[in-house]
């Protein structure tokens, strides 16, 4: 491995890594490839982690590698940069030393699902692929994988992760869409789109694909796409997605049209990909049917953390809805949100922080709306209130940590409580 030497002098004394967890963790294995020492800070401590960093700490380190979890006001990153200690995030550290072409996909929903499609499709095609980044396969794993055959990674790219990119350089970049997102964390939606923006500023190629919306926020912030960009639409695929694919779903359809026209562009055969998609599964916690209990269906959408994705949910059901919603805020406006909702929503069921909020709001636009401190109690209410012919739809549009470990955690608990009720009608 090829390190350049401004990053070797820095290598000499101990690395700090910032984040115990899956990115700090593939940070610790690459750096010991480079036969460097790294000492792991967390506030959480434990597992030999140092759970405090300050301007005198940072004077024992010369660089420092940190998880997307950290923010570029965190007081750790700001007293390392004020010491003069070289700070890099996790993927973009890794991509100084990755030599082969990246396949980069962003967007505020859908990029965790396309990502993990492409390296599919181009594996089943026969090219070696790995679906890396922000889906919990780090990139600084990637060079376990390199050996005789170089595999392309398919990057899913948060904006936690293109906000201070400076050497990520992708041939490819697919943006699935934009919509209000992670406002706790950026100060405002034109900051959260610049963020995303900086990996078209990166792109190596003239290969950028980008939905709709993609391009309508870009003229609302005065940026312009290059002339390359390609625009990709569900009306241009309406006909064209494969049947009986996870595709035909509303939501899922501009997926499919954004993986068409980057397929076209590499000049790969469209059979090979319509292949792909009729066996595709997607991961779980988006948008799945757990049980159908006396003409009731439930879905599990625990992914949908954001207000986009849970509209996009509720357009996808047919019929009335009973929503199981609310969480941690990630800021955004509320009061719309849920006058938005409360358009198609038979009953809302809510939880977490945010439960009284959305609650004024639904009782202001006189929909039924109730409060619930547990998920136990939220589902056992939906089921004694659904009619044969209802939906209970999980889907909260807010962040878990207020309750759970994380929105698997989240949907594995709504499962289990739904099965268990099946069960117990049975």
């Amino acid at each position: 491995m090829e390190i350049p030497k401004n990053i070797a002098d820095r290598l000499k004394r101990p690395v700090a890594i910032f984040g115990a967890g899956v990115s700090g963790s593939a940070t610790k294995q690459l750096l010991a490839r480079m036969h460097a020492q790294a000492k792991v800070y967390d506030e959480r401590g434990g597992e030999g982690a140092i759970a405090a960093f300050d301007d005198n700490t940072a004077t024992r380190h010369d660089l420092v590698i940190y998880s997307p979890g950290f923010a570029q006001n965190h007081p750790w990153l700001l007293a390392a940069r004020r010491m003069g200690v070289l700070c890099f995030g996790e993927m973009d550290f890794a991509s100084i030393f990755w030599k082969g072409p990246i396949v980069a996909v962003t967007g505020t929903n859908g990029k965790t699902t396309l990502t993990e499609f492409l390296a599919f499709a181009h594996k089943r095609n026969g090219r070696e692929a790995v679906a890396a980044g922000n889906n919990g396969y780090a990139f600084s794993r990637l060079f376990e994988l390199s050996g005789n055959r170089v595999p392309l990674p398919v990057c899913e790219v948060s904006s936690f992760q293109s906000e201070d990119i400076r050497h990520f350089s992708p041939t490819a970049l697919l943006w699935t869409n934009f919509d209000e997102d992670h406002l706790d964390r950026h100060p405002g939606l034109e900051v959260y789109f610049r963020a995303k923006y900086k990996l078209v500023e990166r792109l190596a190629g003239e290969h950028l694909f980008v939905g709709e919306s993609v391009l309508a926020a870009a003229r609302r912030f005065g940026l312009v796409l290059p002339p390359f960009t390609v625009v990709a639409t569900r009306a241009e695929v309406a006909d064209k997605v494969p049947q009986g694919s996870i595709f035909t779903s509303w939501p899922q359809m501009e997926n499919y049209a954004l993986a068409l026209r980057y397929w076209l562009s590499e000049g790969l055969p469209v059979r090979a990909l319509e292949d792909a998609a009729r066996v595709f599964t997607a991961g779980r916690h988006r948008l799945a049917k757990v049980a159908e209990i006396n003409g009731v269906s439930y879905w599990n959408d625990s992914k949908g953390t954001n207000f986009h994705a849970v509209l996009a949910a509720l357009k996808t059901l047919p019929g009335p809805v009973l929503w199981l919603g609310g969480g941690q805020w990630k800021g955004g406006d509320l009061s719309v949100f849920a006058a938005r909702l409360a358009e198609r929503v038979k009953t809302a069921f809510l939880i977490g922080e945010t439960a009284p909020v959305l609650h004024k709001v639904f009782q202001e636009k006189k929909v039924p709306a109730h409060i619930f401190k547990s998920m136990h109690d939220a589902v056992l209410a939906a089921h004694k209130a659904a009619l044969p012919g209802d939906a209970v739809l999980l889907s909260p549009g807010f962040s878990s940590f207020d309750m759970f470990k994380n929105y698997a955690d989240r949907g594995v608990v709504f499962e289990q409580l739904v099965l268990a009720l099946k069960n117990s009608v049975q």
